[in-house]
């Protein structure tokens, strides 16, 4: 069975490393991606799609993360939302919890595959 994961950042180039590391991770699965550089196009994608896994930036232009994660909460959609993020405050883990964020890791280059292992196996997707 297929996993549909949608990639919401405003960086191409997180965006493509996500995309080059869950392959090895998600081993022997076929992994279908589709991606969004805003809030906006994250939303259009959410209203009308379900995907496994999203991974969402928090800043990001037109519509943040926080903004995304309530709009889907206002909706009563739910999702397998891992918050990557640079912004690593507890607080800012709080809140996005709270809006219905599933896993929490901070975004660095190169990716920290480690920490993205750890998110899945947490969330039960590994």
């Amino acid at each position: 069975m297929a996993i549909s994961i949608l990639l919401v950042d405003d960086s191409k180039f997180v965006r493509k490393g996500i995309a080059k590391e869950l392959p090895d991770i998600l081993r022997g699965r076929e992994l279908i991606f589709s991606e969004a550089c805003n809030g906006n196009e994250a939303l259009e994608l959410l209203y009308v799609n379900s995907y496994d896994i999203v991974f969402l930036d928090l800043t990001m232009p037109e519509k943040t993360g926080y903004q995304v994660l309530e709009a889907l909460k206002d909706k009563g959609i739910k999702a397998n939302i891992i918050v990557l993020t640079a912004d690593v405050q507890p607080e800012s883990e709080r809140i996005v919890r709270s809006l219905g964020a599933a896993g929490y890791m901070e975004k660095q280059r190169p990716l920290n595959r480690d920490a993205l292992m750890k998110v899945l196996q947490e969330m039960n997707l590994l």
